[in-house]
């Protein structure tokens, strides 16, 4: 079995072969046999650092430079993150410095590089092992600390893959250690990463750890070995000299909020989609004869063709699609790819035009590239109106990220045809969410009417692609979408084209970057109306398209009038709110967290409100501040009287969105008709209650609200009252059509069947004998627990089994935690089903005896405080307290 040392020595190996040089920490210590550092508080190489600035800024005098290094390696705040954020590493150290010409001195001012990002050639790489640190409570030595020209940007904790107890969390809350102790070390870090071997994670300096992610990749995005230690791949990919400055210079963001700042780093998903995106961009890029194509120079260090490039056409203006499963963080990906596209020579100063469907998804997406204007350079511009989206790109001659939604582009009410805008072909429009309802080309026929409504003729008008493009000829187009396209969808298609990456939800659930969906149906729960709501269900669709003919979408709002009166009606109303408060105070019993309400019209919103609080008074308050349950809605105020209190300003809006996504707020429940369905990310959102009929992209946008990474969140769920399962079926078939791995939901039913295979091993751990006996609990457990209790732990202690060198090892009490950690996880997801509920009491009994292991072993007490909100501690405290095991709680206790 390999130890931590030989684990680190291969570490050392593997950045050597990627020409890494090398030093041992001893050596280069104050008092080593080669010393390039005064102290032992001295982080900054010096020396290595004023050669590769020598190279890097031959104008410069030597006095500049020695003030640089000075600079550098003295931070300017005692606040680590404000430190890291400093600009040095990208823009270079300000330098003013003064030259003798004409008779006279001048003082020049510049920036001194301290990294060469388009040829790697003129940087130092540099590995060093067991670097010994003074900090605020005495010497720290990380096990490998990553050097580029002698500043250290990376720290690398192991531990032994041999230790079960020593894992790669060990090694994070380390880091958080030194980070606190030996702040110094983590000033121009852009890389935390923590590994046993076997695994490793990479995160930022303010990521927790579910923040903290593996790398699959080396070269490409379909380039993933299967080597037999993970922490092999991320040195290889990671940390490969071409591709890590690439991502030090366009992966990094910073998220200002207030006060608080948030470093976010992409994953290796995104860091090779925005590669391929923008390769693909500057290649389908129509031709300028205005406009040289220059081409950067990456010295020795050449990157595979990008997957998917060789669909992209040249000159097409056809960049492609990128599909990556909601949750998976494409809204960062969209900020590195515009990152990186505006400081591409060939592309000269772009124009960005962002585009979303929606005002609220047009504001969300604005807020993070605002809150990333840092990074970006420049602050986006928003358009308001089709004038001011007129103005913006009439008057721009280059540069410049412009957001608008994509009905800005409709023809005002006189015009024809759609004016041209600009022929620059260095303009980009970058769709979010690229799917036919927005992209549709067919054209209809309608009225025109002058200011007292006479119709006075017709004109012919099309889907809002085609004005887009009249209005932008010769630009590019490029869609970034969660949801694949569907296959008939040739409209979308034929504005953007193929795909040129994907990363589905089979990636992402792997990964960690999202959690399963898990799909219940609660129809059997209701009987009033539901057989004509499934049938009037199946005959209309969602949303009523622009692209329908006139007769159609009469039809199709009738028939929504008629579902909406159905799934309306009081007695419906009453039992959907019934079942909805017993549901969610099962569900949060086991795991803690919050949940969306969708109904199908704002008054249905309120209907259910209403009915809600009647059963649940104390969840009501007028007060914005304070009530367990909101409705976010749209409204005027010419809405009905029972509305009004409902409806609300931006203001209380993001008051609510605040409070929803803080996790210590008592706002658990929030009803919505729209709003909040499509890039809203509250992580803490664990269940979707759906009563609204819904299908596609939209669907499965609205979903992938409760899949993001929260804390011990097995998976999210949503709940079935309106009948979707037909769509998710078909959502299924467009998926597996697009080659996507994986399945949209998971039903319940499978992580009962899960629960079930694991109450069966327990079932034969008790009745495979020890000392010749079994141990039958099952007569007495419900009434004699605490009785039961010893001989239950005496009996799993004395499993055993014959391993590899033929003696007996007793591990009954691993194996049993180990069942229980996955017993708890699925009872989590199905806890609320009817069959789950004869077997309530017995996984009770399980968790007591998990507990009793839990209070004699502090390894085990270190796996409890980590579990402490996972599904059986309400089980624990309403099952086992009456029979006497009430000192077992504080363990599972709520955080």
């Amino acid at each position: 079995m390999i130890t931590e040392d030989q684990l680190e020595q291969l570490c050392l190996d593997w950045f050597t072969d990627q020409g890494y040089l090398y030093k041992n920490g001893y050596d280069i210590a104050p008092e080593g046999d080669s010393p390039e550092r005064d102290d032992y508080h001295q982080v900054v190489l010096k020396q290595r650092l004023l050669e590769r600035l020598e190279v890097l800024n031959p104008e410069l005098p030597q006095e500049s430079l020695n003030v640089v290094v000075n600079t550098v390696s003295t931070p300017d705040t005692p606040v680590l993150i404000k430190s890291n954020r400093a600009k040095y590493l990208i823009e270079g150290v300000p330098v003013e410095y003064t030259v003798y010409e004409g008779g006279e001195t001048k003082t020049q001012h510049t920036h001194a590089r301290l990294m060469d990002f388009t040829n790697p050639d003129n940087n130092e790489f540099l590995v060093v092992n067991q670097f010994t640190i003074t900090g605020k409570k005495g010497n720290r030595r990380p096990d490998v600390v990553v050097f580029i020209n002698g500043l250290p940007i990376s720290v690398i904790e192991l531990k032994n893959p041999a230790d079960d107890h020593a894992d790669i969390w060990n090694a994070y809350n380390q880091i958080q250690t030194y980070k606190d102790e030996i702040s110094d070390l983590f000033v121009f870090n852009e890389a935390l990463v923590v590994s046993d071997g076997w695994t490793a994670r990479v995160g930022s300096l303010t990521a927790n750890k579910e923040r903290f992610l593996p790398w699959k990749t080396v070269t490409g995005e379909d380039d993933k070995p299967l080597l037999e230690f993970q922490l092999e791949t991320m040195v290889r990919g990671f940390f490969k000299p071409d591709l890590l400055l690439d991502y030090i210079r366009y992966f990094i963001l910073f998220e200002i909020d207030n006060d608080n700042i948030i470093k976010k780093i992409a994953g290796y998903h995104q860091f090779h989609a925005v590669r391929a995106a923008v390769e693909a961009t500057v290649k389908a890029k129509q031709a300028d004869v205005d406009l040289p194509m220059v081409a950067e120079c990456v010295g020795k260090y050449q990157v595979q063709a990008t997957k998917g490039l060789d669909k992209i056409k040249a000159g097409s203006g056809k960049a492609g699609v990128v599909w990556h499963t909601q949750g998976s963080g494409k809204s960062i990906s969209m900020v590195c790819y515009a990152n990186k596209l505006l400081q591409q020579p060939a592309m000269n100063n772009p124009t960005i035009v962002v585009v979303t469907d929606r005002n609220d998804l047009d504001g969300q997406l604005y807020n993070t590239f605002g809150m990333a204007s840092e990074t970006l350079k420049q602050i986006p511009q928003q358009a308001d109106d089709r004038d001011e989206l007129r103005e913006l790109l009439l008057n721009r001659q280059s540069g410049g990220i412009i957001f608008t939604t994509i009905q800005k582009f409709a023809l005002l009410a006189n015009e024809i045809e759609h004016p041209v805008l600009s022929e620059r072909a260095n303009i980009v429009v970058v769709s979010d969410e690229a799917h036919r309802s927005q992209y549709g080309n067919k054209s209809k026929l309608v009225e025109v009417k002058d200011a007292d409504g006479n119709i006075t003729g017709s004109k012919y008008v099309f889907g809002y692609s085609k004005y887009m493009r009249d209005a932008l000829p010769n630009a590019s187009f490029i869609g970034f979408t969660g949801t694949p396209i569907a296959m008939d969808d040739k409209d979308t298609r034929g504005v953007f084209g193929e795909y040129v990456s994907v990363y589905d939800i089979q990636d992402a659930v792997d990964d960690g970057a999202t959690v399963p969906i898990y799909y219940e149906s609660r129809l059997a729960k209701l009987d009033i109306n539901q057989a004509e709501i499934e049938s009037l269900n199946d005959q209309i669709d969602d949303e009523i398209s622009e692209e329908d003919e006139t007769e159609t979408r009469e039809k199709i709002k009738s028939q929504w009038a008629t579902l909406e009166k159905l799934v309306g009606a009081e007695p419906r109303i009453q039992q959907v709110a019934q079942d909805l408060v017993n549901h969610f105070t099962t569900r949060t019993e086991t795991f803690p967290g919050k949940a969306m309400i969708v109904a199908m019209s704002r008054e249905i919103c309120v209907d259910l409100y209403n009915a809600i609080i009647a059963i649940k008074p104390e969840w009501h308050s007028d007060d914005p501040n304070q009530g367990a349950i909101k409705i976010v809605m749209t409204g005027s105020a010419s809405d009905k009287a029972k509305m009004q209190p409902h409806i609300h300003d931006k203001k209380t809006k993001k008051l609510f969105e605040k409070r929803y996504k803080d996790t210590n707020d008592e706002l658990k429940l929030v009803i919505v008709r729209d709003m909040w369905l499509t890039g809203f990310d509250a992580p803490c959102c664990h269940t979707m209650y759906i009563d609204k009929p819904m299908k596609g992209h939209n669907l499965m946008q609205a979903i992938a609200r409760v899949n993001r990474v929260f804390k011990d969140k097995p998976g999210g769920l949503v709940v079935d009252y309106i009948g979707i399962a037909s769509e998710l079926k078909n959502a299924l078939k467009t998926y597996t059509n697009s080659q996507g791995k994986g399945q949209p939901t998971v039903d319940t039913a499978e992580a009962f069947s899960v629960l079930m295979e694991k109450i069966d091993i327990v079932h034969g751990m008790f009745a495979t004998p020890v000392d010749g006996a079994v141990f039958n609990y099952r007569p007495e457990f419900e009434t004699n627990a605490l009785r039961l209790l010893p001989g239950a732990v005496n009996h799993l202690s004395g499993l055993s089994h014959t391993n590899s060198n033929g003696k007996e090892e007793r591990d009954g009490k691993r194996r049993f935690l180990d069942v229980m950690a996955a017993m708890t996880k699925a009872y989590s997801l199905c806890n609320t089903m009817d069959e789950t509920q004869g077997y309530k009491n017995e996984i009770a009994f399980y968790s007591a005896i998990k507990t009793a292991f839990v209070k004699h072993s502090t390894v085990d007490k270190k796996r409890s405080d980590e579990e402490r909100n996972t599904a059986l501690k309400q089980i624990l405290d309403n099952a086992i307290i009456a029979d006497g095991v009430d000192d077992s709680a504080p363990s599972m206790a709520l955080f």
